[in-house]
């Protein structure tokens, strides 16, 4: 009860991120036009990917890190290309290679691409026609040095020529979810059922052995294929398994046969599993006689015991327990058979077993562990966003900026990383009408990529080789990664990952888990986890303003070991309203004013409220009119040292909106009154730069696809001031006369 209420405290500590922002109005917003050319300029990088792609051996884990086969390790700053675009013909595959390149992206995380390549009536056999395509697509990337993962399976969409291999196939055929894109597949039950199962390793197979005609290479045998995720958001606790089951009942027949099978073994009796469990926990009519207990696979009721045993005092209920632990050895069982059959083909690159999480607590953990006995931790989380799910549309908006609270949103997602395999989080976006999407890359690439280590990042979604004409995507709706405010960062970003200017903290301390002690319900911390749908927000014993101090990350032991974290307070400054890194590299202020400083050899940056506060960066000084804006100074060369920088970039955003976007602020919300139209609009943004070394430099302004232009800005005392309002641009170049 203690860590229960070290939680609640903390939890009211952070009270602040229900509060929306209401910003003040600005004048002189300018339309974004770039011309969309693939010529690099200043901000182009790509000089930068180590070309071509799989020419250091395959990547593997090693410990917490990717390595490639020659011992280098490597971070994948990248994007994912989804649904029907992998097969693009190849003037617009090109295109997207191009674009990806120019702003850093060494990596893409294909996905949700299978469905629409079946052949055959069957869906384990892909079309040639879009395969080829497809191999066209990752020839080129491969090329460019730009490495490729398969996130192919979003829910297995049967087909009609599969029906011979399975139990029921009419029941699959006609599955309905809350969620129409995934009526039909196999969606929750294929953790458990192996006919469903052979279906997705059938079909992994026949693409690992596929040889690409542009490379010479099968699939299994390149290694730019830098990983393959079994399952995209799915596992066996997934809260959608319970209505599946109740529409396909020979797969819930057989779920009951596998779990009464389970507790025979483990009880030999019904009159010792009565005994242990209760017989009102049992339900009328259900037996190991009649092999039909059903385990209740859901990760609600398992939340839901949890939590309330915590509340009360109390120990978990057996019957839940024990049904937890079945579902997570059957999940394990599967994921085992998946990664013998990937293996067999002699692909030695990256695993993963799926990218969600599974409730609170001990359903949470056992879930972890699954994916932790395949390979890299893979997580997704969402931020912001409105009343149109996802689509942009009329009506309340989350408006809650993501520093207004240290660690919390997107970087809670860290609290799954775990000690010894890398982390990867490869769906993650703050979402538009949110008025603050400029802070959501900036954040993940300081905090997440940096302060925590994490090893992969791939945003959602590009669906076209070019910037987006509006605030929303023109593909995936909130879901935006061309936007000026998050792509448009990455010139900026990207050299600071791939240079690691922010540097990696050390474990301050681990949250220890013993697998064999959650049958017991005993973990010696609380773990809470808050779901919307695809918006996930993570605490307990370790919280997300720790998040921001370093490293407190999953540890699973060969033995039950307590768990004691460290006092917090030399970094944690609760009177301050401040949260250091244990680095020194990065602070970051909340309540009053809630921004993030950056400052490390390579890097300066604000991100956030941080208007007429003068933020001193070492040698370098930033102070803005803004209420709100994002503000980074980079060295533009590999060696990251601004001390003897002789190109630096300013890259300088605040908030974008359609033309004639109208939002309204009342009583504590944010409502979307209008969505308006093109041209995409960017507020300006006033600053003073000011540094020790800058009366031989001059400053450039830049165009919108970051090339040269003939203005300049005086240089006055070592600094000078940007103003948006009349350079109508978000790049500068600061270069050595």
């Amino acid at each position: 009860m203690k860590q229960l209420l070290i939680v609640l405290i903390f939890v009211a500590a952070g009270s602040s991120l229900t509060a929306q922002k209401v910003p003040e109005k600005s004048t002189g917003w300018f339309p974004f036009t770039p011309a969309n050319t693939v010529e690099p300029g200043i901000i182009g990088m790509e000089s930068w990917l180590d070309a071509p792609a799989g020419k250091h051996g395959f990547v593997q884990n090693k410990g917490d890190k990717l390595v490639f086969e020659n011992g280098e390790t490597v971070k994948f700053w990248g994007t994912n290309i989804c649904s029907r675009l992998p097969y693009v013909e190849a003037e617009k595959a090109d295109s997207f290679v191009n674009f990806v390149a120019k702003y850093g992206m060494n990596a893409v995380r294909f996905h949700k691409f299978s469905w629409y390549a079946y052949f055959n009536n069957k869906s384990t056999e892909f079309d040639p026609e879009k395969f080829e395509r497809f191999d066209y697509f990752q020839a080129k990337l491969r090329e460019k040095g730009i490495y490729y993962g398969w996130s192919h399976i979003y829910g297995h969409r049967v087909m009609p020529g599969d029906s011979s291999h399975l139990l029921a196939y009419s029941e699959i055929k006609n599955l309905k979810y809350p969620w129409s894109h995934l009526n039909g597949t196999t969606s929750s039950l294929v953790n458990f059922a192996p006919d469903l199962q052979q279906l997705s390793i059938d079909l992994t197979v026949n693409m690992l052995n596929h040889v690409n005609p542009h490379t010479g290479l099968r699939y299994a045998d390149d290694p730019a294929l830098a990983f393959i995720e079994f399952q995209n958001e799915d596992n066996i606790f997934w809260s959608a398994i319970g209505k599946s089951l109740e529409q396909a009942p020979t797969y819930k027949a057989l779920l009951c046969r596998q779990f009464s099978q389970w507790l025979k073994k483990k009880y030999g009796s019904q009159t010792e599993l009565e005994n242990v469990w209760g017989a009102a926990n049992i339900p009328e009519g259900e037996s190991l006689e009649q092999g039909n207990i059903f385990p209740n696979p859901t990760h609600g009721l398992f939340s839901w015991e949890y939590e309330t045993a915590l509340k009360e005092n109390r120990p978990m209920a057996i019957h839940i327990l024990d049904k937890m632990r079945f579902l997570y050895e059957k999940q394990v069982e599967f994921y085992k058979k998946f990664e013998k059959a990937v293996r067999e083909t002699g692909y030695k690159g990256v695993l993963v077993g799926s990218c969600w999480q599974a409730g609170s607590g001990i359903s949470h953990l056992y879930n972890l562990h699954a994916d932790y006995e395949v390979g890299m931790i893979d997580r997704h989380n969402y931020f912001g966003g409105g009343a149109g799910g996802h689509r942009m549309t009329e009506g309340k908006v989350n408006n809650v900026p993501l520093v207004a609270q240290p660690g919390s949103g997107l970087l809670s997602t860290g609290l799954q990383d775990v000690v010894d395999r890398p982390f990867s989080f490869s769906e993650w976006m703050s979402l538009v009408p949110n008025e603050w999407t400029a802070e959501a890359a900036p954040l993940i690439a300081v905090y997440g990529m940096g302060l925590q280590g994490w090893d992969a990042s791939f945003s959602f979604a590009t669906d076209i080789p070019r910037f987006s004409k509006y605030l929303q995507s023109e593909g995936h709706g909130v879901y935006n990664a061309t936007s000026p405010l998050h792509i448009g960062l990455y010139p900026a970003l990207a050299r600071m990952v791939y240079r690691n200017d922010v540097t990696e903290s050390p474990v301050i301390a681990t949250r220890n888990v013993y697998v064999p002690s959650l049958a017991d319900g005993k973990l010696g911390f609380s773990e809470l986890v808050k779901q919307g749908y695809d918006d996930k927000s993570f605490t307990g014993t370790v919280t997300p303003e720790m998040l921001a101090i370093g490293r407190f990350p999953i540890q699973f032991t060969d033995r039950y070991i307590e768990t004691e974290i460290p006092d917090a307070l030399e970094y944690w400054k609760k009177d301050a309203e401040s949260v250091s890194a244990a680095t020194g590299e990065l602070n970051w202020s909340y309540g009053e004013k809630d921004f993030v400083s950056v400052n490390t050899k390579g890097t300066k940056g604000v991100i956030g409220f941080a208007q007429n506060e003068m933020v001193k960066l070492g040698d370098w000084e930033i102070e803005t009119e803004n209420p709100f804006a994002v503000i980074f100074i980079t060295d533009l060369s590999e060696k990251g040292d601004l001390a003897t920088a002789e190109k630096i970039l300013v890259t300088a955003v605040a908030r974008a909106q359609n033309t004639g976007m109208e939002y309204v602020y009342a009583e504590g919300e944010t409502i979307l009154k209008s969505e308006g139209d093109r041209p995409l609009l960017l507020e300006p943004v006033k600053a003073k730069i000011s540094a020790k070394n800058l009366k031989n430099f001059e400053v450039v302004i830049l165009d919108h696809d970051g090339l040269i232009t003939d203005q300049k800005i005086p240089v006055q005392k070592s600094g000078f001031t940007i103003d948006g309002e009349e350079s109508k641009t978000m790049y500068y170049l600061i270069i050595k006369k």
